[in-house]
C-alpha cells in the first residue's frame, strides 16, 4: 500500500486524477489536502469520499506544521503536487497569491518530503512555462523556460525549485508539463466551460483579440493516465511533455461548442486581448510515449462533445458554483482561508 500526498485534490485535475485511481485501483492510501478556494469543490469527490483509502484534509501546502504533522499522522512515502493558483487572467490581476501557493507552497513540500525521506514527488505542472511559439515547432522538454505571465512564472519558479532540491539534494522529483486540459468538474472560468455556460444562457461569448490564438487540447483523462504512468515509471529527475497533438484556435473552439448547442455565431463577442497574451502552444510529447508507453486514447471532436453533455446534465453543479455556495458552506464548516 502506497501511502500518497495529493494535493489540491479538490480542482478539476486533481479530483478526476482522484476518482480514476480509487475507482481503478485499492493499493493507493490518499490524503487530499485541498485549501478549498473558490475553485476546490468536495463535490467534485462525493463518488470516493467514503473509500476507505481516502482521507481529506483542508488546508494550506505553505502551512509547514500542517503539512509535517500529515507526514507524521499518514506515514507518507510520496507526493503528487496539483495544488496551484492557476488562472492566467487572475494572475494579471493579482499575483501575489501565485507566488505564495505555487512556489512557497511547493518549496514547503519539498523541504518536508526530503525531511521523510519519500520515495516520489510528482511535480505536476504546465506547458505555458515554455513561453510562447511561433507558428511551427512544439514545446520539448529541452526547450528552454521563458514564462509570459505571473500564473506561468510561478509555476516555472516551482518546477526550478524541484529540479534544485533534485540537483543538490537528490530528492525523487519528476516533473509533467501538460498542455491545455478539459473536461467534467473544470471551473467556469476557463475557456470551455465559460462558453458552454455563456451560450446556454444566450450571453456574449468573449474571445480574446482575434481568436486566433492556439492551444494544444488534452482530454483530462488522457492526462491523469499519463500522470499515473509518470508517478510509477517515470524517472527520476526527468521532465515529461504531456499533449494529444490537437492544435486548436480559440475561434475554432467557441464555433465548435456554439454548433453542438445550436446557438448561433451571433453571440461571439471580440474583446481587448489581455497583456502578454502567449500565441501558440503545442507539445512534443514523444518522450512520454516512447518511454511510458502512453499514448492519448481521446480525440477532441470526440471529447468536446462529452464535455459539453457533461456540463448539460450538471447544471445544478456549476450553478452553485456560480453563485459561490460551496465556498459559503466551506467557511461556515471550516472558518475563512
Amino acid at each position: 500500500m502506497r501511502n500518497i500526498l495529493v494535493t489540491g485534490g479538490a480542482g478539476f485535475i486533481g479530483s478526476n486524477f482522484i476518482n480514476h485511481i480509487l475507482k481503478s485501483r485499492d493499493d493507493w492510501f490518499i490524503v487530499n489536502l485541498d485549501k478549498l478556494t473558490y475553485a476546490g469543490n468536495l463535490e467534485n469527490l462525493t463518488e470516493i469520499e467514503n473509500n476507505k483509502n481516502y482521507q481529506f484534509v483542508r488546508g494550506d501546502i505553505s502551512n509547514r506544521e500542517l503539512v509535517n504533522y500529515l507526514f507524521e499522522k499518514y506515514n507518507i512515502d510520496s507526493v503528487i503536487n496539483f495544488a496551484a493558483e492557476s488562472h492566467v487572467d487572475r494572475s494579471i490581476l493579482g499575483s501575489e497569491i501565485f507566488y505564495r501557493t505555487n512556489v512557497i507552497g511547493t518549496t514547503v513540500l519539498l523541504d518536508v518530503a526530503k525531511k521523510f525521506g519519500v520515495e516520489k514527488f510528482l511535480q505536476v505542472s504546465t506547458d505555458e512555462v515554455y513561453g510562447s511559439l511561433g507558428a511551427t515547432g512544439l514545446f520539448t522538454e529541452n526547450t528552454p523556460v521563458s514564462p509570459n505571465s505571473p500564473y506561468s512564472s510561478s509555476k516555472a519558479g516551482a518546477d526550478l525549485a524541484a529540479l534544485s532540491y533534485y540537483h543538490t539534494f537528490g530528492a525523487p522529483v519528476t516533473i509533467t508539463r501538460c498542455s491545455n486540459n478539459y473536461g467534467p468538474l473544470q471551473f467556469p472560468e476557463k475557456l470551455i466551460p465559460l462558453m458552454i455556460i455563456n451560450a446556454l444562457h444566450n450571453k456574449k461569448l468573449p474571445v480574446y483579440g482575434d481568436g486566433l490564438n492556439v492551444r494544444d487540447w488534452i482530454y483530462v483523462i488522457d492526462h491523469n493516465r499519463a500522470i499515473e504512468l509518470a508517478f510509477e515509471k517515470g524517472k527520476i529527475g526527468e521532465v515529461y511533455n504531456v499533449g494529444a497533438s490537437q492544435e486548436m484556435k480559440n475561434i475554432e473552439i467557441v464555433k465548435l461548442i456554439l454548433g453542438i448547442l445550436g446557438k448561433s455565431d451571433s453571440l461571439i463577442e471580440y474583446v481587448k486581448d489581455r497583456p502578454g497574451h502567449d500565441r501558440r502552444y503545442a507539445i512534443d510529447s514523444s518522450k512520454i510515449q516512447n518511454e511510458l508507453s502512453w499514448k492519448p486514447e481521446f480525440k477532441f471532436e470526440q471529447a468536446i462533445v462529452k464535455t459539453v453533455e457533461w456540463y448539460l446534465a450538471n447544471k445544478s453543479w456549476w450553478e452553485r458554483i456560480i453563485r459561490g455556495d460551496y465556498l459559503k458552506y466551506y467557511e461556515n464548516q471550516y472558518g475563512k482561508v
